[in-house]
Protein backbone atom coordinates (compact mmCIF):
# COMPACT_ATOMS: atom_id res chain seq x y z
CA UNK A 1 0.00 0.00 0.00
CA UNK A 2 1.26 3.43 -0.98
CA UNK A 3 1.77 6.05 1.90
CA UNK A 4 0.27 9.06 1.87
CA UNK A 5 1.88 12.37 1.09
CA UNK A 6 2.68 14.51 3.73
CA UNK A 7 3.17 18.29 4.43
CA UNK A 8 6.51 17.38 4.77
CA UNK A 9 6.71 15.78 1.41
CA UNK A 10 4.86 18.67 -0.41
CA UNK A 11 7.99 20.90 1.26
CA UNK A 12 10.48 18.76 0.01
CA UNK A 13 8.81 18.51 -3.35
CA UNK A 14 8.52 22.03 -3.77
CA UNK A 15 12.47 22.27 -2.94
CA UNK A 16 13.10 19.99 -5.44
CA UNK A 17 11.50 21.78 -8.09
CA UNK A 18 12.51 25.15 -7.62
CA UNK A 19 15.99 23.89 -6.88
CA UNK A 20 15.91 21.94 -10.55
CA UNK A 21 14.46 24.95 -12.25
CA UNK A 22 17.63 27.14 -10.87
CA UNK A 23 20.10 24.13 -11.41
CA UNK A 24 19.38 22.63 -15.01
CA UNK A 25 22.61 20.66 -15.33
CA UNK A 26 22.01 18.94 -11.51
CA UNK A 27 18.23 18.41 -12.67
CA UNK A 28 19.56 16.63 -15.70
CA UNK A 29 21.89 14.79 -13.86
CA UNK A 30 19.63 13.67 -11.16
CA UNK A 31 17.05 12.28 -13.86
CA UNK A 32 14.42 15.22 -13.20
CA UNK A 33 12.88 16.23 -16.98
CA UNK A 34 11.61 19.52 -17.65
CA UNK A 35 14.72 21.47 -17.44
CA UNK A 36 17.04 20.09 -20.26
CA UNK A 37 16.65 23.08 -22.73
CA UNK A 38 19.24 25.56 -20.09
CA UNK A 39 22.44 25.31 -18.42
CA UNK A 40 23.09 26.42 -14.89
CA UNK A 41 23.47 29.97 -14.21
CA UNK A 42 26.59 29.78 -12.08
CA UNK A 43 27.03 33.87 -11.63
CA UNK A 44 27.26 35.09 -8.06
CA UNK A 45 23.38 35.94 -8.60
CA UNK A 46 23.04 32.29 -9.74
CA UNK A 47 24.52 31.10 -6.37
CA UNK A 48 22.87 33.23 -4.05
CA UNK A 49 19.17 32.30 -5.96
CA UNK A 50 19.93 28.33 -4.69
CA UNK A 51 20.99 29.91 -1.18
CA UNK A 52 17.65 31.89 -0.82
CA UNK A 53 15.67 28.39 -2.22
CA UNK A 54 17.11 26.70 0.63
CA UNK A 55 16.80 29.65 3.52
CA UNK A 56 12.76 29.33 2.33
CA UNK A 57 12.75 25.65 1.76
CA UNK A 58 14.17 25.55 5.78
CA UNK A 59 11.82 28.67 6.35
CA UNK A 60 8.83 26.49 5.29
CA UNK A 61 9.97 22.86 7.00
CA UNK A 62 9.55 24.67 10.44
CA UNK A 63 6.12 25.31 10.06
CA UNK A 64 5.33 21.53 9.21
CA UNK A 65 4.85 18.25 11.72
CA UNK A 66 5.73 14.99 10.74
CA UNK A 67 3.41 12.39 11.09
CA UNK A 68 5.43 9.20 10.61
CA UNK A 69 8.84 8.10 10.61
CA UNK A 70 9.58 8.95 6.85
CA UNK A 71 8.80 12.70 7.67
CA UNK A 72 11.29 12.57 10.73
CA UNK A 73 14.18 11.16 8.67
CA UNK A 74 13.00 13.92 5.60
CA UNK A 75 12.96 16.67 8.09
CA UNK A 76 16.33 15.35 9.52
CA UNK A 77 17.78 15.33 6.15
CA UNK A 78 17.01 18.29 4.47
CA UNK A 79 17.72 20.27 7.83
CA UNK A 80 21.66 19.07 7.40
CA UNK A 81 21.36 19.58 3.76
CA UNK A 82 20.35 22.78 3.28
CA UNK A 83 22.11 23.11 6.54
CA UNK A 84 25.84 23.29 5.37
CA UNK A 85 24.34 24.55 1.97
CA UNK A 86 24.15 27.79 3.49
CA UNK A 87 27.09 27.67 5.46
CA UNK A 88 29.52 26.93 3.01
CA UNK A 89 27.13 30.13 0.59
CA UNK A 90 27.95 32.20 3.86
CA UNK A 91 31.46 31.31 3.97
CA UNK A 92 31.74 32.18 0.18
CA UNK A 93 33.02 29.18 -0.78
CA UNK A 94 30.27 28.31 -3.35
CA UNK A 95 31.18 31.66 -5.97
CA UNK A 96 34.03 30.81 -8.47
CA UNK A 97 34.41 27.17 -7.72
CA UNK A 98 37.30 25.87 -10.31
CA UNK A 99 38.73 22.24 -10.13
CA UNK A 100 39.58 19.65 -12.89
CA UNK A 101 36.50 17.40 -12.27
CA UNK A 102 33.28 19.44 -10.77
CA UNK A 103 32.94 22.45 -11.05
CA UNK A 104 30.91 24.91 -13.56
CA UNK A 105 33.58 24.61 -16.06
CA UNK A 106 32.96 20.59 -16.43
CA UNK A 107 29.71 20.67 -16.16
CA UNK A 108 28.43 22.85 -18.34
CA UNK A 109 30.17 20.71 -20.79
CA UNK A 110 29.41 17.41 -19.39
CA UNK A 111 25.61 17.85 -19.50
CA UNK A 112 25.23 16.86 -22.83
CA UNK A 113 26.36 13.09 -22.40
CA UNK A 114 23.43 12.34 -20.23
CA UNK A 115 20.89 14.26 -23.38
CA UNK A 116 19.58 11.23 -26.20
CA UNK A 117 20.15 11.88 -29.42
CA UNK A 118 18.31 9.17 -31.30
CA UNK A 119 15.69 11.84 -32.97
CA UNK A 120 15.26 15.38 -34.63
CA UNK A 121 13.42 15.82 -31.65
CA UNK A 122 16.38 15.36 -29.14
CA UNK A 123 19.02 17.19 -31.45
CA UNK A 124 16.73 20.16 -31.41
CA UNK A 125 16.61 20.14 -27.46
CA UNK A 126 20.30 20.06 -27.63
CA UNK A 127 20.60 23.12 -30.35
CA UNK A 128 18.65 24.99 -27.47
CA UNK A 129 20.81 23.91 -24.81
CA UNK A 130 23.73 24.97 -26.50
CA UNK A 131 22.04 28.35 -27.05
CA UNK A 132 22.17 29.08 -23.48
CA UNK A 133 25.84 27.92 -22.90
CA UNK A 134 27.59 31.15 -23.90
CA UNK A 135 26.04 33.77 -21.63
CA UNK A 136 26.37 30.67 -18.87
CA UNK A 137 30.20 30.52 -19.59
CA UNK A 138 30.46 34.12 -19.24
CA UNK A 139 28.27 34.40 -16.17
CA UNK A 140 30.54 32.14 -14.72
CA UNK A 141 33.71 34.11 -15.35
CA UNK A 142 32.28 36.49 -13.71
CA UNK A 143 31.77 34.32 -10.29
CA UNK A 144 35.31 33.48 -11.06
CA UNK A 145 36.44 37.50 -11.29
CA UNK A 146 34.68 37.83 -7.92
CA UNK A 147 36.16 35.18 -5.88
CA UNK A 148 39.37 37.18 -6.84
CA UNK A 149 37.71 40.40 -5.46
CA UNK A 150 36.72 38.79 -2.67
CA UNK A 151 40.11 37.19 -2.03
CA UNK A 152 38.86 33.46 -3.07
CA UNK A 153 41.08 33.33 -5.49
CA UNK A 154 41.52 29.47 -6.32
CA UNK A 155 44.67 27.57 -6.71
CA UNK A 156 47.35 27.99 -9.54
CA UNK A 157 47.28 24.44 -9.95
CA UNK A 158 43.35 24.55 -10.59
CA UNK A 159 43.82 27.41 -13.10
CA UNK A 160 46.59 25.97 -14.98
CA UNK A 161 44.77 23.18 -15.19
CA UNK A 162 41.25 25.12 -15.92
CA UNK A 163 42.83 26.57 -18.84
CA UNK A 164 44.06 23.29 -20.28
CA UNK A 165 40.37 21.52 -20.12
CA UNK A 166 38.57 24.70 -20.99
CA UNK A 167 40.99 24.68 -24.11
CA UNK A 168 39.89 20.76 -24.55
CA UNK A 169 36.18 21.15 -24.28
CA UNK A 170 36.08 23.09 -27.47
CA UNK A 171 36.69 20.69 -29.89
CA UNK A 172 33.71 18.49 -28.17
CA UNK A 173 31.33 21.23 -29.06
CA UNK A 174 32.50 20.74 -32.31
CA UNK A 175 32.43 17.07 -32.46
CA UNK A 176 29.46 16.74 -30.73
CA UNK A 177 27.18 18.26 -33.70
CA UNK A 178 29.53 17.00 -36.75
CA UNK A 179 27.36 14.16 -37.65
CA UNK A 180 23.68 15.08 -36.15
CA UNK A 181 20.59 15.24 -38.30
CA UNK A 182 21.69 14.91 -41.91
CA UNK A 183 18.51 14.84 -43.30
CA UNK A 184 17.82 18.36 -41.54
CA UNK A 185 19.79 21.29 -43.03
CA UNK A 186 18.52 23.80 -41.25
CA UNK A 187 18.35 21.98 -37.74
CA UNK A 188 21.98 21.12 -38.69
CA UNK A 189 22.87 24.55 -39.67
CA UNK A 190 21.68 26.00 -35.89
CA UNK A 191 23.58 23.06 -34.28
CA UNK A 192 26.60 24.11 -35.50
CA UNK A 193 26.41 27.70 -35.53
CA UNK A 194 25.74 26.95 -31.58
CA UNK A 195 27.95 24.51 -30.98
CA UNK A 196 30.94 27.19 -32.54
CA UNK A 197 29.47 30.33 -30.40
CA UNK A 198 29.69 27.23 -27.63
CA UNK A 199 33.01 26.81 -28.49
CA UNK A 200 34.05 30.61 -28.43
CA UNK A 201 32.70 31.05 -25.19
CA UNK A 202 35.20 28.08 -23.60
CA UNK A 203 38.07 30.06 -25.50
CA UNK A 204 37.31 33.38 -24.21
CA UNK A 205 37.28 31.49 -21.08
CA UNK A 206 40.55 30.05 -20.97
CA UNK A 207 41.32 33.79 -21.52
CA UNK A 208 40.03 34.57 -18.70
CA UNK A 209 41.74 31.90 -16.18
CA UNK A 210 45.22 32.72 -18.09
CA UNK A 211 44.89 36.89 -18.10
CA UNK A 212 42.70 37.43 -15.48
CA UNK A 213 42.57 34.90 -12.86
CA UNK A 214 45.95 33.07 -12.85
CA UNK A 215 47.63 36.41 -11.77
CA UNK A 216 45.84 36.52 -8.51
CA UNK A 217 45.77 32.37 -8.02
CA UNK A 218 47.04 31.64 -4.65
CA UNK A 219 50.20 29.23 -4.64
CA UNK A 220 49.54 26.57 -2.62
CA UNK A 221 47.10 24.04 -2.62
CA UNK A 222 45.71 23.76 1.02
CA UNK A 223 42.69 25.70 2.25
CA UNK A 224 43.10 25.21 6.06
CA UNK A 225 41.49 23.27 8.52
CA UNK A 226 38.59 25.94 9.32
CA UNK A 227 37.21 25.54 5.89
CA UNK A 228 38.04 21.59 5.30
CA UNK A 229 35.45 21.05 8.17
CA UNK A 230 33.08 22.31 6.23
CA UNK A 231 33.77 20.94 2.99
CA UNK A 232 34.36 17.41 4.96
CA UNK A 233 30.67 17.73 6.58
CA UNK A 234 29.23 18.54 2.99
CA UNK A 235 30.69 15.06 1.90
CA UNK A 236 29.89 13.12 4.49
CA UNK A 237 26.72 14.38 6.06
CA UNK A 238 28.45 13.53 9.26
CA UNK A 239 31.91 15.47 11.22
CA UNK A 240 34.65 13.69 12.09
CA UNK A 241 38.12 13.92 14.39
CA UNK A 242 40.03 14.97 11.63
CA UNK A 243 43.61 13.51 13.20
CA UNK A 244 42.01 10.51 14.46
CA UNK A 245 40.64 9.83 10.51
CA UNK A 246 44.00 10.63 9.07
CA UNK A 247 45.77 8.43 11.66
CA UNK A 248 42.71 5.22 10.92
CA UNK A 249 43.97 6.31 7.11
CA UNK A 250 47.55 5.36 8.40
CA UNK A 251 46.14 2.38 9.67
CA UNK A 252 44.03 1.29 7.25
CA UNK A 253 47.17 1.08 4.71
CA UNK A 254 49.43 -1.05 6.91
CA UNK A 255 46.50 -3.76 6.72
CA UNK A 256 45.46 -3.64 3.46
CA UNK A 257 49.56 -3.98 2.26
CA UNK A 258 49.74 -7.35 4.90
CA UNK A 259 46.95 -8.34 2.49
CA UNK A 260 48.08 -7.88 -0.40
CA UNK A 261 51.87 -9.18 0.23
CA UNK A 262 49.78 -12.80 1.14
CA UNK A 263 47.78 -12.32 -2.50
CA UNK A 264 51.22 -11.56 -4.09
CA UNK A 265 52.46 -15.05 -2.83
CA UNK A 266 49.73 -16.71 -4.28
CA UNK A 267 50.23 -15.21 -6.93
CA UNK A 268 53.87 -15.91 -7.74
CA UNK A 269 55.42 -17.53 -5.12
CA UNK A 270 57.88 -15.00 -3.43
CA UNK A 271 57.08 -11.99 -5.84
CA UNK A 272 56.88 -8.29 -3.53
CA UNK A 273 53.17 -7.14 -4.20
CA UNK A 274 55.01 -4.57 -6.98
CA UNK A 275 56.08 -7.25 -8.77
CA UNK A 276 53.12 -9.00 -8.34
CA UNK A 277 51.20 -5.98 -9.80
CA UNK A 278 53.72 -5.84 -12.68
CA UNK A 279 53.17 -9.28 -13.66
CA UNK A 280 49.57 -8.83 -13.81
CA UNK A 281 49.58 -6.39 -16.19
CA UNK A 282 51.40 -8.98 -18.13
CA UNK A 283 49.18 -11.50 -17.73
CA UNK A 284 47.13 -12.32 -20.81
CA UNK A 285 44.78 -14.17 -18.70
CA UNK A 286 43.79 -10.52 -17.84
CA UNK A 287 44.42 -8.72 -20.78
CA UNK A 288 41.15 -7.14 -23.07
CA UNK A 289 42.47 -5.22 -26.19
CA UNK A 290 40.15 -2.49 -27.36
CA UNK A 291 37.41 -0.68 -26.25
CA UNK A 292 34.78 -3.08 -27.70
CA UNK A 293 36.45 -5.72 -26.31
CA UNK A 294 36.20 -3.51 -22.68
CA UNK A 295 32.85 -2.72 -23.20
CA UNK A 296 31.08 -5.86 -24.01
CA UNK A 297 33.44 -7.52 -20.89
CA UNK A 298 32.09 -4.77 -18.65
CA UNK A 299 28.58 -5.45 -19.77
CA UNK A 300 28.70 -9.44 -19.55
CA UNK A 301 30.19 -8.87 -16.34
CA UNK A 302 27.49 -6.70 -14.97
CA UNK A 303 24.89 -8.86 -16.47
CA UNK A 304 25.89 -12.08 -14.04
CA UNK A 305 26.16 -10.13 -11.12
CA UNK A 306 22.96 -8.69 -11.41
CA UNK A 307 20.93 -12.22 -12.55
CA UNK A 308 22.88 -13.81 -9.56
CA UNK A 309 21.93 -11.38 -6.77
CA UNK A 310 18.89 -10.73 -7.17
CA UNK A 311 16.51 -12.40 -4.88
CA UNK A 312 19.55 -13.88 -3.19
CA UNK A 313 21.07 -11.44 -1.58
CA UNK A 314 19.26 -8.72 -2.58
CA UNK A 315 15.75 -7.37 -3.74
CA UNK A 316 16.25 -6.04 -7.35
CA UNK A 317 13.41 -4.02 -9.35
CA UNK A 318 12.50 -5.27 -12.59
CA UNK A 319 13.56 -2.17 -14.14
CA UNK A 320 16.76 -1.88 -12.24
CA UNK A 321 17.90 -5.23 -14.14
CA UNK A 322 19.01 -3.43 -17.05
CA UNK A 323 22.24 -1.45 -16.53
CA UNK A 324 24.04 -0.16 -19.99
CA UNK A 325 27.80 -0.39 -19.82
CA UNK A 326 28.92 2.21 -22.13
CA UNK A 327 32.45 4.12 -23.67
CA UNK A 328 32.22 7.36 -22.15
CA UNK A 329 32.69 10.33 -24.99
CA UNK A 330 35.41 12.09 -22.71
CA UNK A 331 38.89 10.60 -22.21
CA UNK A 332 40.22 11.69 -18.62
CA UNK A 333 40.35 7.98 -17.69
CA UNK A 334 37.62 7.99 -15.35
CA UNK A 335 35.02 5.41 -14.83
CA UNK A 336 31.59 6.47 -13.50
CA UNK A 337 27.60 5.78 -12.69
CA UNK A 338 24.68 8.13 -13.86
CA UNK A 339 21.30 7.07 -12.56
CA UNK A 340 18.07 6.44 -14.18
CA UNK A 341 15.93 9.11 -15.04
CA UNK A 342 12.63 9.55 -12.82
CA UNK A 343 10.33 8.23 -15.54
CA UNK A 344 13.22 5.54 -16.20
CA UNK A 345 13.17 6.11 -20.00
CA UNK A 346 16.99 6.33 -19.50
CA UNK A 347 18.47 3.54 -18.04
CA UNK A 348 21.08 3.65 -15.36
CA UNK A 349 24.57 3.74 -17.16
CA UNK A 350 28.15 2.42 -16.18
CA UNK A 351 30.63 4.80 -18.31
CA UNK A 352 34.15 4.38 -18.64
CA UNK A 353 36.25 7.49 -20.15
CA UNK A 354 39.44 5.88 -22.05
CA UNK A 355 42.41 7.81 -22.59
CA UNK A 356 43.46 8.28 -26.11
CA UNK A 357 45.62 6.06 -27.56
CA UNK A 358 44.93 3.56 -24.89
CA UNK A 359 43.50 0.03 -26.25
CA UNK A 360 44.86 -2.28 -23.59
CA UNK A 361 42.58 -2.75 -20.48
CA UNK A 362 43.42 -5.37 -17.25
CA UNK A 363 40.63 -7.32 -15.75
CA UNK A 364 42.05 -8.08 -12.71
CA UNK A 365 42.25 -4.00 -11.95
CA UNK A 366 38.47 -3.33 -12.80
CA UNK A 367 36.16 -6.64 -11.87
CA UNK A 368 35.89 -4.83 -8.66
CA UNK A 369 34.71 -1.22 -10.77
CA UNK A 370 32.12 -3.25 -12.26
CA UNK A 371 30.76 -3.78 -8.95
CA UNK A 372 31.27 -0.41 -7.60
CA UNK A 373 29.43 1.18 -10.19
CA UNK A 374 27.05 -1.29 -10.95
CA UNK A 375 24.98 -4.17 -9.19
CA UNK A 376 25.35 -3.93 -5.79
CA UNK A 377 27.53 -0.66 -6.08
CA UNK A 378 25.61 2.80 -7.10
CA UNK A 379 23.43 1.48 -9.73
CA UNK A 380 21.58 -0.55 -6.66
CA UNK A 381 21.87 2.03 -4.54
CA UNK A 382 20.69 4.99 -6.79
CA UNK A 383 18.34 3.18 -8.92
CA UNK A 384 16.13 1.63 -5.31
CA UNK A 385 15.76 4.78 -4.23
CA UNK A 386 14.50 5.89 -7.72
CA UNK A 387 11.81 3.43 -7.82
CA UNK A 388 10.19 3.61 -4.45
CA UNK A 389 7.62 6.90 -5.72
CA UNK A 390 5.69 4.93 -3.21
CA UNK A 391 7.25 5.83 0.33
CA UNK A 392 9.66 8.60 -0.56
CA UNK A 393 9.02 12.26 -1.83
CA UNK A 394 10.93 12.99 -4.81
CA UNK A 395 13.60 14.93 -3.23
CA UNK A 396 14.07 11.69 -1.09
CA UNK A 397 14.55 9.88 -4.05
CA UNK A 398 16.11 11.98 -6.78
CA UNK A 399 17.81 15.05 -4.59
CA UNK A 400 19.40 13.86 -1.79
CA UNK A 401 23.49 12.90 -3.16
CA UNK A 402 25.65 12.43 0.17
CA UNK A 403 29.20 11.10 -0.80
CA UNK A 404 30.11 9.44 2.19
CA UNK A 405 26.77 7.61 1.86
CA UNK A 406 26.66 6.90 -1.84
CA UNK A 407 30.72 6.23 -2.17
CA UNK A 408 30.81 4.97 0.74
CA UNK A 409 28.36 2.01 -0.30
CA UNK A 410 30.25 1.38 -3.23
CA UNK A 411 33.10 0.79 -1.35
CA UNK A 412 31.60 -1.53 1.08
CA UNK A 413 29.67 -3.04 -2.21
CA UNK A 414 33.32 -4.30 -3.12
CA UNK A 415 34.37 -5.82 -0.35
CA UNK A 416 30.95 -7.48 0.17
CA UNK A 417 31.26 -9.28 -3.44
CA UNK A 418 34.58 -10.63 -1.99
CA UNK A 419 33.04 -11.68 0.97
CA UNK A 420 30.55 -13.62 -1.80
CA UNK A 421 33.06 -15.35 -3.61
CA UNK A 422 33.32 -12.95 -6.65
CA UNK A 423 36.89 -12.21 -5.89
CA UNK A 424 38.00 -15.55 -5.35
CA UNK A 425 40.83 -15.05 -8.13
CA UNK A 426 43.41 -13.72 -6.65
CA UNK A 427 44.28 -11.69 -9.25
CA UNK A 428 40.87 -9.73 -9.16
CA UNK A 429 41.16 -9.77 -5.18
CA UNK A 430 44.60 -8.31 -5.61
CA UNK A 431 42.62 -5.43 -7.68
CA UNK A 432 40.06 -4.73 -4.95
CA UNK A 433 42.93 -4.35 -2.40
CA UNK A 434 44.86 -2.00 -5.27
CA UNK A 435 41.39 -0.22 -4.86
CA UNK A 436 40.66 -0.37 -1.07
CA UNK A 437 44.62 0.57 -0.62
CA UNK A 438 44.14 3.65 -3.45
CA UNK A 439 41.20 5.06 -1.62
CA UNK A 440 43.01 4.92 2.03
CA UNK A 441 46.05 6.36 0.91
CA UNK A 442 44.25 9.60 0.05
CA UNK A 443 42.50 9.90 2.90
CA UNK A 444 45.92 10.57 4.17
CA UNK A 445 46.69 12.39 1.39
CA UNK A 446 43.27 14.90 1.10
CA UNK A 447 43.70 15.31 5.30
CA UNK A 448 47.06 15.50 5.51
CA UNK A 449 48.10 18.10 2.38
CA UNK A 450 44.66 20.40 3.25
CA UNK A 451 44.86 20.78 7.31
CA UNK A 452 49.02 20.70 7.16
CA UNK A 453 49.83 17.38 9.40
CA UNK A 454 52.70 16.19 9.80
CA UNK A 455 53.52 13.14 6.90
CA UNK A 456 55.26 9.60 7.67
CA UNK A 457 58.35 10.99 6.74
CA UNK A 458 58.04 13.72 9.89
CA UNK A 459 57.91 17.25 7.23
CA UNK A 460 54.76 18.76 6.81
CA UNK A 461 52.29 17.05 3.39
CA UNK A 462 52.35 19.01 0.34
CA UNK A 463 52.32 18.05 -3.14
CA UNK A 464 55.24 16.96 -4.11
CA UNK A 465 54.96 14.76 -0.63
CA UNK A 466 51.40 13.93 -1.84
CA UNK A 467 52.83 12.79 -5.17
CA UNK A 468 55.19 10.33 -3.93
CA UNK A 469 52.90 8.81 -1.31
CA UNK A 470 50.26 8.22 -4.17
CA UNK A 471 52.84 6.92 -6.31
CA UNK A 472 54.23 4.32 -3.89
CA UNK A 473 50.40 3.04 -2.86
CA UNK A 474 48.69 2.73 -6.43
CA UNK A 475 49.38 0.86 -9.48
CA UNK A 476 47.86 3.32 -11.56
CA UNK A 477 50.06 5.08 -14.47
CA UNK A 478 51.51 8.18 -14.14
CA UNK A 479 49.25 10.29 -15.93
CA UNK A 480 46.15 8.81 -14.03
CA UNK A 481 47.53 9.68 -10.52
CA UNK A 482 48.17 12.55 -11.45
CA UNK A 483 44.60 14.02 -12.42
CA UNK A 484 43.96 12.21 -9.32
CA UNK A 485 45.66 14.15 -7.04
CA UNK A 486 44.91 17.25 -9.34
CA UNK A 487 41.37 16.40 -7.95
CA UNK A 488 42.19 15.73 -4.55
CA UNK A 489 44.17 19.37 -3.71
CA UNK A 490 41.20 21.17 -5.63
CA UNK A 491 38.15 19.43 -4.29
CA UNK A 492 39.13 19.13 -0.76
CA UNK A 493 37.00 16.83 1.37
CA UNK A 494 35.49 14.78 -1.30
CA UNK A 495 38.08 11.86 -1.65
CA UNK A 496 38.25 10.92 1.49
CA UNK A 497 34.38 10.32 1.72
CA UNK A 498 34.82 7.13 -0.19
CA UNK A 499 36.90 4.79 2.76
CA UNK A 500 35.27 7.36 5.91
CA UNK A 501 32.13 6.16 4.22
CA UNK A 502 32.82 2.74 3.47
CA UNK A 503 33.76 2.73 7.75
CA UNK A 504 30.39 3.88 8.79
CA UNK A 505 28.66 1.29 6.66
CA UNK A 506 30.83 -1.65 8.00
CA UNK A 507 30.36 -0.13 11.49
CA UNK A 508 26.47 0.02 10.83
CA UNK A 509 26.75 -3.59 9.63
CA UNK A 510 28.13 -4.78 12.75
CA UNK A 511 26.25 -2.38 15.44
CA UNK A 512 22.87 -4.43 13.21
CA UNK A 513 24.83 -7.83 13.31
CA UNK A 514 24.35 -7.61 17.25
CA UNK A 515 20.99 -6.48 17.27
CA UNK A 516 20.31 -10.30 15.57
CA UNK A 517 19.53 -8.52 12.02
CA UNK A 518 20.90 -10.40 8.69
CA UNK A 519 22.76 -9.16 5.66
CA UNK A 520 20.16 -9.70 3.28
CA UNK A 521 17.37 -7.33 6.00
CA UNK A 522 19.95 -4.97 7.10
CA UNK A 523 21.22 -4.04 3.55
CA UNK A 524 16.86 -3.87 2.20
CA UNK A 525 16.22 -1.59 5.13
CA UNK A 526 19.53 0.62 4.97
CA UNK A 527 18.81 1.21 0.94
CA UNK A 528 15.20 1.99 1.52
CA UNK A 529 15.74 4.85 3.05
CA UNK A 530 17.46 6.57 -0.37
CA UNK A 531 20.42 8.71 -0.35
CA UNK A 532 20.79 10.53 3.65
CA UNK A 533 23.69 11.96 5.54
CA UNK A 534 25.45 9.55 7.51
CA UNK A 535 24.36 11.17 11.08
CA UNK A 536 20.90 11.06 10.02
CA UNK A 537 21.36 7.41 8.16
CA UNK A 538 22.80 5.92 11.43
CA UNK A 539 19.70 7.65 13.79
CA UNK A 540 17.10 6.10 11.07
CA UNK A 541 18.17 2.73 11.11
CA UNK A 542 19.63 2.10 14.18
CA UNK A 543 15.77 3.18 15.29
CA UNK A 544 14.13 1.06 12.55
CA UNK A 545 15.95 -1.75 14.15
CA UNK A 546 14.93 -1.31 17.99
CA UNK A 547 11.39 -0.35 16.76
CA UNK A 548 10.87 -2.87 14.35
Amino acid sequence: MARASSAVDAVAERYLEVFAALDPCAATNMGVTGHDDDITDYSRAGVAARADAAREALRALDGTQPVDDVDHVTIAAMRERLGIALEIHDAGLDVGTLNVIASPLQSMRDVFDLMPTETEDDWALIAVRLSRLPDRVFGYADALRAAVADGRAPAVRQVVRGIEQATGIQQFFVDLVADAVPDNAALQEDLRQHAANAANAYRELARVLGDEIAPHARPHDRVGRDEYRLWSRSFLGTSVDLNETYEWGLAQLQSIVAEQESIARQLYPDATVAEALLRLDEDERYVLHGVDALQAWMQELSDRAVESLTDTHFDIAAPLRRLECRIAPTHTGGIYYTGPSEDLTRPGRMWWSVPHGVDTFHTWRETTTVYHEGVPGHHLQIGRAVVLADRLNRWRRLGCWVSGHGEGWALYAERLMAELGWLDDPGDRMGMLDAQRFRAARVCIDIGVHCGLTAPDGGVWDADRAWAFLQSHSAMNDEHLQFELDRYLGWPGQAPSYAIGQRVWQNLREESAGRGVGLKEFHSRALDLGGLPLDVLRSALMTDFATG
